[in-house]
């Protein structure tokens, strides 16, 4: 660990969690609510926003784009406050590494429908199998390397995968070939990766495939850097700058780069890298200077709420029917506002979620895998 970092700095930054939840909301129904809402408005320029709420279908970068990444790089920013009491118990420490990698692996395997049992049909790859092998990986980094060491690692997957997909070629393709057709991660991924490939978004290889876990890792150990800058000893206005400066700079690295080597969320490109965590890094700011700077803690109280159960209400939205209660209460009034009857219904869904996350965060109760 850096020798910069303050032993001392324990507390829990508000910031992180309500980040963390302010991600979340849009995968438990932000984004079909917020293209609901747009569409409703029908300004000008609302249906060019709308878009935003979805992926691109290849190349380019929108706002959605940003909803995993951005997690990752959380998932990294907290290790150097989560090890610390572990830094001098190196058997404690890497039992909380397997048995978080573990069970964050399983998780994706039980919410890919393992307990179907159906298991040639059974997807291995996944957002929690990802989640869980970027933090194992980018967890015993942080434990064995110092700052230089992870500036160094991060280097070199950047550049490696920028090589591997530039000069190595599919087989029977061309070296750089960056198409959904052609590229060497999707050959990868039909070729060796096991179980079923995601077709949703995708099709010629899996989203959280086998070569675009590697740059996903440098995600998490970028969020590493971050979390190291928030426990220096450094006064708040001086972390807060430093967070937009390294924002700043990823942005222009990172949409530089994308003029030479595309930005592609599926394949994880380095430049998709850089610009996420350039947002990421921004948005981090933005919350530590309203929440943990000057105070302003409860507009987010919501957000909280889901940040610190985010992994909770990500598997507890698949058995758990919200949307039957949001229509067994507000059906009536979606039925006599029948123009906005979804736009009812989404917000009746979001609540009852809300409500859930906050009776559990009042009652103490936090998944901890």
């Amino acid at each position: 660990m850096s020798s910069t970092e303050e032993p001392q700095a324990k507390k829990r930054l508000a910031s992180i969690d309500a980040l963390r939840g302010f991600d979340m909301f849009w995968i438990m129904g932000g984004d079909a609510l917020a293209i609901a809402l747009l569409t409703m408005l029908a300004i000008p320029g609302s249906a060019t926003l709308a878009k935003q709420f979805e992926h691109v279908a290849w190349e380019g970068f929108r706002f959605y784009d940003l909803i995993f990444p951005l997690f990752l790089f959380l998932v990294g920013c907290v290790l150097p406050f989560s090890l610390d009491k572990y830094r001098d118990e190196p058997k404690a420490v890497y039992t909380r590494i397997a048995r978080r990698t573990a069970a964050l692996f399983l998780l994706g395997l039980i919410a890919n429908g393992l307990l179907k049992l159906e298991f040639d049909d059974l997807r291995i790859a996944g957002v929690l199998q990802r989640i869980g092998i970027c933090y194992g990986i980018a967890a015993l980094i942080f434990v064995h390397a110092n700052l230089r060491g992870r500036i160094i690692t991060i280097a070199g997957i950047l550049l490696g995968y920028w090589a591997l997909l530039r000069f190595v070629p599919a087989p029977g393709g061309v070296a750089g070939d960056m198409s959904i057709e052609g590229n060497l991660a999707g050959w990868l991924d039909r070729e060796f990766l096991p179980g079923k490939i995601l077709e949703q978004y995708y099709g010629f290889g899996d989203n959280e495939g086998i070569l675009s876990t590697i740059p996903a890792i440098a995600t998490a150990l970028l969020g590493t850097l971050a979390g190291s800058w928030l426990r220096t000893s450094r006064t708040d206005l001086q972390k807060l700058g430093g967070l937009l400066a390294g924002g700043v700079a990823c942005l222009v690295a990172g949409y530089a780069w994308g003029l030479s080597f595309p930005i592609i969320k599926n394949l994880w490109t380095t430049s998709f890298v850089l610009v996420t965590t350039g947002w990421s890094l921004l948005l981090l700011g933005l919350f530590y200077w309203l929440m943990d700077i000057i105070g302003y803690k409860k507009w987010a109280l919501p957000f909280t709420f889901i940040g610190c159960n985010a992994i909770t209400i990500y598997m507890c939205q698949r058995f758990i029917k919200f949307d039957y209660m949001s229509e067994y209460f507000f059906g009536g009034l979606a039925s006599i506002w029948e123009s906005q009857s979804t736009l009812i219904l989404l917000i009746g869904t979001i609540a009852f979620k809300i409500l859930f996350l906050w009776f559990l965060y009042s009652k103490k109760v936090f998944l901890r895998v």
